[in-house]
């Protein structure tokens, strides 16, 4: 469930804020199928959905950077001009490629509501393996799409009913985001060339350094000594599983509350 703070301007490159960028209402007509193909001319030889998978392609090969209108166009077989009859730039191009990348995740209602929200969290880090870029391009406020507002959706869907108050549900998804997008930027974050793809490299990158200098971190040497009682290094799954303790640890002391009263 992203949230950008950068914006893309028209010429290609990412501004930071305070740039002016792109229209907000724009964006929004894109996102929201208000503007989906020229109003004027010939029949259209493109869509925006067929723009929006070569960019997301691209992005993901090569990452974001590579991503631009001239290149797009030319693995499509059209002219850079011919593209702007459909987006405006590629600000606009990132909102799509955002909103098209992380289709709503799939819940299963009949599941307990642990359940469902251990599958909303571990859906999104998968989608974030599948898309790193869309970290790069998901902190702060900007227009939001269909798509990325049924992830926030799906996400208090789940916890309906178990007894937490409207804000709190938002609050644990909130919680829940920050866990899977602070992991993906530490392991899956990093340009295609250098990227570490799993906890257990970053674990072992670990292990070199400390191969050398363990002896100036006697505690993070005690952790990692084999014993029986050793469990596996996981933080993705530690890390949910806390979450969903401390939510059903809440949730059963607020009904022991109500029920004193």
């Amino acid at each position: 469930m992203p949230e950008p703070e950068h914006a893309a301007t028209g010429d290609g490159t990412v501004a930071g804020r305070g740039t002016q960028s792109v229209d907000p209402a724009g964006v929004l007509e894109l996102l929201w199928g208000q503007s989906r193909s020229p109003k004027r001319g010939p029949k259209p030889a493109l869509t925006l959905e067929r723009i929006t998978r070569e960019a997301i392609g691209i992005a993901d090969a090569e990452g974001l950077p590579a991503v631009s209108m001239q290149r797009v166009a030319e693995e499509l077989g059209f002219t850079k001009m011919s593209l702007y009859r459909y987006v405006p730039g590629k600000a606009e191009l990132i909102a799509l490629m955002i909103d098209a990348a992380l289709p709503p995740p799939e819940i299963d209602e009949a599941d307990g509501w642990c359940a469902r929200f251990r599958a909303w969290g571990l859906q999104l880090w998968n989608g974030l393996e599948r898309h790193p870029w869309v970290l790069e391009v998901t902190t702060g406020r900007r227009p939001i799409g269909p798509n990325e507002l049924a992830w926030l959706e799906t996400g208090v869907a789940a916890l309906s009913g178990v007894g937490l108050r409207g804000g709190e549900m938002l609050d644990a998804v909130v919680l829940m985001n920050g866990h899977i997008r602070s992991l993906a930027q530490q392991t899956i974050a990093a340009p295609v060339s250098r990227r570490i793809h799993s906890e257990r490299d970053a674990t072992d990158m670990m292990a070199m350094a400390l191969r050398e200098h363990g002896e100036r971190y006697p505690a993070i040497l005690a952790a990692m000594e084999p014993s029986a009682e050793a469990t596996p290094d996981n933080a993705l799954e530690f890390g949910i599983e806390r979450i969903l303790d401390g939510l059903e640890t809440f949730v059963e002391r607020r009904r022991h509350e109500r029920a004193e009263r």
